[in-house]
């Protein structure tokens, strides 16, 4: 829930303040990049959508592999067809479903462009997802 990212992102700030020693009522933001820390809310994106890399890449435990199906090629509609889209399961619960990481993580993988998607890397993958996310507001 969001009152829990606030809590967690006053602990981020307060993290920041304290190495930086930057005044309590100076901005924060330019100190978080300064870091080259994401907000909470970012940083949350940021590995749910490493793990789901990592596991179309087989890299990841069997249990996080088996939870995402990839987009059969009869349903692809789109010109590119090499880029990796996942199918987003439907959920009954809309106060806990869409926070489950079978629900979630399609949803945010199928919005990064294409060019994320398409990296097999898990390295570069990483500082190329980050940047993205520096520079782009929060996917959800």
């Amino acid at each position: 829930p969001s009152y829990q990212l606030q809590k967690l992102q006053r602990v981020q700030n307060t993290a920041a303040r304290l190495l930086t020693g930057v005044h309590k009522y100076d901005h924060i933001s330019p100190t978080l990049k300064s870091l080259h820390w994401l907000p909470v809310r970012k940083r949350v994106e940021f590995k749910i959508l490493l793990m789901t890399h990592k596991a179309l890449v087989g890299h990841a435990p069997k249990y996080i592999i088996e939870m995402l199906h990839k987009v059969s090629s009869d349903r692809l509609q789109t010109r590119s067809c090499s880029t990796v889209s996942l199918v987003e399961p439907r959920f009954q619960c809309y106060t806990l479903g869409w926070r489950a990481f079978e629900v979630c993580a399609p949803r945010l993988w199928n919005k990064l462009p294409a060019s994320l998607r398409d990296i097999q890397s898990t390295a570069s993958f990483k500082g190329k997802l980050k940047t993205h996310l520096f520079t782009h507001p929060p996917i959800k």
